[in-house]
């Protein structure tokens, strides 16, 4: 914060400076040390942050920045610069030029300056570079490039390449770079290479900047390749060039090297008589008079090529990780299973021999059953689940190895950058395909079990085979099957238990079609929710078409099931005692129906899966609730006393009867006695209503009468009131018609008042007009003689004079002077 109230002293030492903000102004002054000032409270020192392209205020310490300074071979990047390509001065105040924003220039060292307020500048060494080193150069300033191309700080490599290495540049570009004497094309944009075997120092000119890597390192690393060695370079048009060593290689602006764990070299490939290479073909060549056509695939071994280095036509094909095809050794007596990839048939490969198998065409099979299999397919068979068992940890193991070997190579540290690591893997372009094509799935039991699995299907079972394209067959024992190579057996899993539930299901691959049973356990509930445990036993054939006795995977569960639905619904609807009493009868109607005829039942099908219960065993049957089963068996034992009970009941109920009878004659007698009574009553009643009915009669007689009565006179008062009203309006007619006659009589009398008054005009002659307004204005002008003498007198003046002066003009005037002498005749006294 800035001392505000007091002057501050600005203390600058040499190569320092400070930016001061003028408020009353808003200018900025640059002061350059040694120098000392005393800042005005308008003062305030100021930062510019590059970063927000702002001032800030700080305090007097924090604001004295030091100078720019850049030795011999470093260079300043100096944003915004004066357009007087001026610097502010040592040791005074300097005010702000004009700066040529968002321009930018290059000045190598030796040289020092202080900033103007609002440049940005950067300090950075010269670029040093060994034969095997590089820069990258980019034209921002095309004009400024062109203008300044000379002025770059070049120094020449004098180390002479070796005649063996390939550095692939051209007399052109180096007379180019190195002597500065031909100016390449520069637009905007452009990216150069300054290449170590021609540059040892470098320091760009304005209008180019040097590129950073990744790293954000100028110099880059060139590759160096030796003998059996290679590298590639992709351009940004994703094309590829491959280069054999011995080279130095030096990328083009649009190349990058292609790695592969850290690498950017790699050795080439070495193949013998029992290794090859898979390969495609990427794009069209010709090689030894043979034309090679996109897509085509080659399989390359050591009899063709024993050293074989990428090239941009071909693309490896890769399985996995790996990358070379090796042979296999078949000793006598033992084969391998070969697949036909265009055919899909699968051949056996006897031994003795060295088998390298084309990978365009042929692919070695492996299959290994999973313990659970064998021991499905051959139960108690302890050898054969062990060499499974056997076989396929050994292959675990070996994809856990290759998994750990990943995972090391991922985390190598890198090694220097002059010891390059050089990968051992192929880092051309290729293709990768999954192993599960080729996964292992072959029966390795012993030389015991070579050849075809055969399967032995016993007496009163059936298993279901199954190949890979959906072919279906079922095998009915006894017999024995041989099973192709892409075949296997469908797997039941069936509920176990009792009752039966999927807690724990038994996996098999053998059906019990004949004589087969099935115990469960059924809970129901009687209609008088009284609930029974019922132990079964079930007796099952599969019949019809084998094809169908697979349908179902649990058939067990199907069973029991629909049965147990079976059961409840129909003891749901019994009572308990009624159920009881033959629960074994009335299980085997719902199960397997009722007998006909002949005695025989028809039993319970299933036409989802050929299956159908033809007996039932019914082994137990328990009610849930003990106290219920105490009552049943306390009611067979209650049986006997109510039988006895039931003859004592009659005698009494024949006692009862006989007194009941005398008892209801009894009643007889008083209910007509009290009958008679209440006809007595009702006699009674009748009459009392009669008496009132006929006094309601009367009274509605006399209103009805009264009523009319008063009708009437309603009738009469309307007559009488319509012949007054009559009256009146004849009455109020005549008045209208006295006033009317009266009106008109006062109407002649106007008119004639009018013609009275109209003759009289008519007879009023023009003399007679002349005289009568003569004697008017004779009379006015005597009156106002009258009226003015007292006002005269008062004023000292004659009446005269003052009507004169009045009427002076007017039709009066003649008549002044008679009415004048009038008026001054003296008054008599009253």
């Amino acid at each position: 914060m800035s001392d505000r109230g007091r002057e501050r002293d600005l203390v600058l030492a040499p190569n320092e400076f400070a930016f001061i903000l003028d408020e009353t102004k808003g200018n900025i002054n640059v002061y350059v040390g040694p120098h000392k000032t005393s800042l005005a409270n308008t003062d305030g020192p100021v930062v510019f942050d590059p970063e927000t392209k702002r001032f800030g205020r700080r305090s007097l310490d924090e604001a004295i920045q030091p100078i720019s300074i850049a030795p011999e071979g470093w260079y300043l990047v100096l944003k915004n610069p004066a357009r007087d390509s001026s610097h502010p001065r040592t040791g005074a105040l300097n005010n702000l030029p004009e700066l040529n924003i968002g321009r930018k220039v290059n000045i190598p060292g030796p040289i020092s300056f202080a900033l103007w307020p609002g440049q940005m500048v950067r300090t950075i060494k010269g670029h040093s570079l060994r034969s095997n080193q590089y820069l990258l150069v980019r034209v921002y300033d095309e004009a400024a490039a062109k203008e300044n191309w000379s002025n770059a700080v070049i120094k020449p490599q004098r180390i002479e390449a070796s005649a063996d290495v390939n550095t692939e540049i051209s007399a052109t570009e180096e007379e180019s770079i190195v002597a500065g004497e031909q100016l390449p094309e520069l637009t905007i944009g452009k990216v150069l290479v300054i290449r170590g075997t021609e540059v040892s120092f470098y320091i760009p000119p304005t209008g180019v900047e040097v590129v950073r890597d990744d790293n954000r390192n100028y110099v880059r690393d060139a590759v160096t390749l030796e003998r059996l060695e290679y590298c590639i370079l992709l351009d940004e048009n994703g094309n590829k060039r491959y280069i054999q060593g011995p080279a130095v290689v030096f990328p083009k602006p649009t190349e990058d090297f292609v790695s592969k764990g850290g690498a950017r070299k790699f050795q080439a490939i070495e193949l013998n008589e029992n290794s090859g290479l898979y390969l495609k073909v990427i794009a069209p060549y010709e090689e030894d008079g043979v034309r090679y056509k996109v897509g085509d695939e080659l399989f390359l071994t050591g009899n063709e090529q024993m050293i074989y280095f990428p090239r941009p036509e071909h693309a490896i094909i890769k399985y996995g990780d790996r990358e070379k095809h090796y042979a296999v050794a078949i000793p006598a007596g033992e084969a391998r299973y070969v697949l036909d990839r265009l055919s899909g048939k699968i051949t056996l490969r006897r031994g003795p021999c060295i088998f390298l198998p084309d990978p365009r065409k042929e692919v070695i099979v492996r299959r290994i059953l999973d313990p659970r299999t064998v021991a499905l397919w051959f139960p108690g068979n302890r050898d054969a689940i062990e060499v499974n068992r056997m076989l396929a940890a050994r292959e675990r193991g070996m994809t856990e190895d290759k998994k750990a070997e990943a995972a090391e190579e991922r985390e190598a540290p890198r090694k220097k950058r002059r010891a390059e690591p050089t990968g051992s893997g192929f880092a051309g372009d290729g293709f990768t395909r999954s192993q599960t094509f080729t996964g292992p799935r072959t029966i390795v039991l012993d030389t015991r079990y070579d050849g075809a699995v055969s399967i032995d299907v016993w007496t009163g079972y059936a298993v279901l085979v199954v190949n890979k394209t959906g072919d279906r067959a079922v095998v009915t024992g006894p017999q024995t099957r041989l099973l192709e190579y892409d075949e296997i057996l469908q797997v039941l899993e069936l509920s176990t238990g009792t009752p039966k539930s999927d807690e724990d299901l038994l996996r098999t691959v053998y059906l019990r079609v004949l004589n087969n049973k099935v115990s469960d356990v059924v809970e129901a509930e009687t209609r008088d929710l009284v609930r029974v445990h019922l132990s079964l036993s079930y007796r099952v054939n599969f019949e019809g078409e084998p094809g169908r006795w697979f349908e179902v995977e649990n058939y067990v569960k199907f069973l029991t099931d629909h049965l147990r639905s079976l059961i409840r619904h129909a003891v749901k609807r019994e009572g308990i005692e009624r159920f009881y009493a033959d629960a074994s009868g009335f299980i085997r109607d719902v199960v397997l129906g009722k007998a006909g005829e002949s005695g025989a039942r028809p039993g319970r099908s299933f036409q989802e899966n050929g299956m159908r219960v033809y007996d039932v065993e019914v082994l137990d049957v328990q009610i849930g609730d003990r106290t219920i089963a105490k009552l049943l068996v306390d009611a067979q034992h209650a049986v006997v006393q109510e039988t006895l009970a039931l003859a004592e009941g009659k005698r009494r109920l024949h006692f009862t009867r006989e007194s009941e009878a005398v008892s209801r004659e009894i009643a007889a007698v008083q209910s007509q006695t009290r009958q008679e009574a209440m006809a007595l009553k009702k006699t009674e009643v009748e009459h009392a209503l009669e008496v009132r009915l006929a006094e309601i009669a009367a009274d509605a007689e006399t209103r009805a009468r009264k009523q009319a009565a008063e009708l009437a006179a309603q009738e009469a008062m309307d007559t009488i009131h319509s012949a007054g009203l009559e009256r009146d309006r004849r009455a109020r007619e005549l008045e209208i018609k006295i006033e009317a006659q009266v009106l008109e009589q006062r109407l002649s009398e106007l008119r004639a008042e009018v013609e009275a008054v109209v003759a009289k005009a008519g007879a009023v002659s023009p003399d007679l007009i002349a005289a009568l307004q003569a004697f008017g204005d004779r009379a006015l002008a005597e009156r106002m003689a009258e009226t003015m003498a007292p006002l005269a007198i008062l004023g000292g003046e004659s009446v005269s004079e003052v009507l004169g002066r009045l009427l002076r003009g007017t039709p009066l005037a003649r008549y002044l002077a008679p009415v004048a002498a009038a008026a001054n005749e003296p008054v008599e006294d009253a």
